[in-house]
């Protein structure tokens, strides 16, 4: 039989696994957007700063900042940060994170950031709670069902 005439075998195992991190990652972003993102900051030493969520799993984040060549700091590997993720516009949770990776990134619009890639501290009592959160998100990804507007709800 002749390759053209071959059929392709589907992976439905991997096509799940890529649909199922399509949709955290893109979950993820909402979030990251229009909820958590928005308040989430580095505590560094009484000085507040605002960063931007990038993305988060088991292990770490990763999140960005204004960057200013020649201006701006970069933060050292190994660095020890304490975040505040706000899931109140007065309440957070603090999440102690070590920097593993930083790199300079250019927007479409020409706007540069730093990214940085961390390592959350899972040795730190307040992990329990993003812990669930981040079970919540994988799970969300994984159970979800996209709304076509195909089902009709009637309301007496």
């Amino acid at each position: 039989m002749s390759e053209s005439n071959e059929t392709k075998v589907i992976d439905f195992v991997k096509k799940r696994s890529e649909n199922v991190e399509q949709k955290r990652r893109a979950f993820e972003r909402m979030v990251f957007q229009n909820f958590l993102g928005a308040y989430s900051v580095i505590d560094d030493n009484g000085s507040i700063y605002p960063i931007t969520l990038v993305d988060i799993s088991q292990d770490g984040c990763s999140f960005q900042v204004p960057w200013r060549m020649g201006k701006d700091s970069k933060i050292a590997r190994e660095t020890e940060i304490v975040m505040r993720m706000y899931f109140t516009k007065g309440s957070y949770i603090p999440v102690v994170v070590n920097v593993k990776h930083g790199k300079e990134i250019v927007m479409d619009d020409g706007t540069t950031y730093m990214q940085y890639g961390c390592e959350f501290d899972k040795a730190h009592s307040s992990f329990e709670a993003m812990q669930s959160f981040i079970d919540f998100m994988d799970k969300f990804a994984k159970h979800s069902a996209l709304d076509k507007g195909d089902t009709k709800v009637y309301f007496k």
